[in-house]
């Protein structure tokens, strides 16, 4: 197909927190050195912050170093966090406080932020554009762009019009050529041209298999008298009988609320909900006696990648490097990743903006090892290496109190190393093996059904547009997942895109409600028999979050 192009320097896929941070740098090593450079960032929302989900509480330091007048520009940052209190979940009605001395002090929120996280990607944004940042939301990047030599020369937007049977409509558009001479892809938790980079450049070699969570959120509008500005609430244990993860609750601004609840996904139980724990966990007293009377305002469902150091992939390959989420950057030690995705984008702009001097001989993955291996970045990672293995292998209890001693003593630095080889989607076994879990109907008021959350998710699809989760065999969820493990893809979405139906001939078949889907990517992780592939629809489609 022929193709319109453009041409620039820089190329970065995503606008989040690692692209816009790395656009950002690199426009301001351009300016202090007066050089012109052309940079670009896709973004597949229909604006950016469309697709931004975090739980939202962020570590300023890395702001500080890339704007440090943050405050006198007036960042989105307003809410420091006032007190914070981490307690242990029992039962469907007792909570104990844990002290501070058996919580890792990783998990200590002193001087961090409460913040919407979709909204501080919109200021950034628009600091990036004010420093002659180009933005083009609503364009997914579609494919990877080589160069002859093999090398990454930039990507390939998405068609626009396409039908369903493939066919193309009247407004048909076909998606255009971004070359650059580096491209970054900063496309959040499991991307799917990141994953097929990792594969291609075989840049997982080295490293474990990589862990994810899908992550929950909600954003309450509470009564004044329930709301304490700054408080922070972390919770483990119960309603996650069979998985690991935890809650949270945090009182931002305004009377809000931002309550969720993180999943592993490499629980074994076929019978799982993950959306359906959150529900219960929100009937907890602890939560129960914020969110009384208040009103839900905004959901959304997010994987986050969480495998940590001895998981990282090499991020840099020829013509460009993976950063943020998309590699892996989040500390789980801290429940953090907005400050870790911020640090590789400038990082990777602080490489390759000298890379870009025709002076520079060096070659650039070495070049960019070398940075990382000696930023603040790695670390900051590398102390906390054990801290997910450990809860993977121990358990929440034992684990956690191996991480407490770890990081409370030894700042992370002990001669132990813990890995954790199995992938997610591994780690489920039969149905046989559980009994069905029969979950509470909602109430309506703490508790929501799945089709009413997506419509507060602001989900919109052209539904005449090919599926974009596909199967690479369409047999395999009724002649293999269905009968084996129950199809767990009915529970582990949270959007309710996957249905077994009866078809006219009383037979079972799967039934994809592709329109409903909210980008989380978790069916492209957890499907045991890795046959969904997670694909992107047309530019603009899917979740419209205001200020997750």
């Amino acid at each position: 197909m022929e193709r319109e192009s453009m041409e620039f320097d820089i190329v970065i896929v995503g606008a989040g927190p690692a692209g816009l941070s790395s656009a950002i740098r690199f426009a301001q090593q351009a300016t202090h050195q007066d050089q012109a450079l052309s940079v670009c960032v896709v973004e597949k929302g229909s604006e950016v912050g469309a697709h931004i989900l975090s739980g939202g509480v962020m570590d300023p330091e890395a702001l500080n170093a890339l704007i440090p007048d943050w405050q006198a520009k007036g960042a989105p940052v307003n809410q420091p966090v006032t007190a914070e209190a981490t307690y242990l979940l029992r039962s469907e009605a007792n909570a104990i406080r844990l002290p501070d001395i058996i919580t890792p002090k990783t998990m200590h929120n002193k001087g961090n932020y409460i913040v919407s996280l979709a909204n501080l990607c919109r200021w950034l944004a628009e600091q990036a554009e004010a420093l002659g940042v180009e933005i083009f939301p609503g364009f997914a990047a579609a494919e990877v762009l080589y160069n002859d030599d093999g090398s990454v020369g930039g990507v390939i937007t998405g068609d626009m019009g396409v039908a369903a049977d493939g066919s193309e409509k009247d407004s048909f558009m076909p998606g255009m050529a971004l070359k650059a001479k580096y491209t970054l892809f900063a496309e959040g938790s499991r991307g799917h041209l990141g994953k097929s980079l990792i594969s291609r450049f075989k840049l997982g070699e080295n490293a474990t298999a990589q862990h994810y969570a899908i992550g929950f959120k909600e954003i309450w509008q509470i009564p004044p008298e329930q709301h304490q500005p700054g408080l922070v609430i972390h919770t483990a244990g119960w309603p996650l009988d069979s998985a690991s993860g935890g809650g949270y609750l945090y009182h931002a601004e305004n009377n809000q609320v931002s309550v969720g609840l993180i999943v592993d996904l490499n629980y074994q139980n076929p019978y799982l909900s993950p959306f359906d724990e959150f529900q219960r966990l929100k009937h907890h007293p602890l939560f129960a006696q914020y969110l009384t009377d208040g009103e839900r305002v905004a959901y959304g469902a997010r994987a986050l990648t969480k495998g940590g150091y001895h998981a990282l992939p090499e991020m840099a390959f020829p013509g460009g490097c993976i950063i943020g989420c998309n590699a892996g950057t989040l500390n789980f030690s801290k429940i953090k990743g907005i400050h870790t995705a911020i640090k590789s984008g400038i990082i990777a702009a602080d490489v390759i903006g000298k890379q870009l001097n025709p002076n520079t001989t060096n070659d650039y993955r070495i070049n960019f090892n070398h940075h990382f291996e000696n930023s603040d970045l790695r670390k900051e990672l590398y102390k906390a290496r054990n801290f997910g293995p450990a809860l993977h292998k121990f358990g929440n209890i034992l684990g956690g109190a191996f991480n407490v001693i770890e990081q409370n003593i030894f700042n992370g630095y002990t001669f132990l190393t813990i890995k954790d080889s199995h992938a997610d989607f591994s780690n489920m076994k039969p149905a046989a093996d559980f009994s069905p879990i029969s979950y509470p109907k909602p109430d309506h008021k703490l508790s929501f059904d799945k089709l009413s959350s997506v419509y507060l998710a602001n989900t919109s699809h052209d539904e005449d547009q090919p599926c974009h989760l596909q199967l690479k065999d369409a047999q395999i969820p009724i002649k293999v997942n269905l009968p084996e493990y129950a199809e767990p893809a009915q529970r582990y979405c949270p959007a309710g895109v996957y249905e077994i139906i009866n078809n006219d001939q009383n037979q079972p078949e799967l039934q994809i409600n592709a329109a409903n889907c909210v980008h989380c990517k978790t069916c492209d992780i957890k499907d045991p028999t890795q046959n969904i592939r997670w694909f992107v629809p047309e530019g603009a489609s899917g979740p419209n979050y205001p200020n997750m």
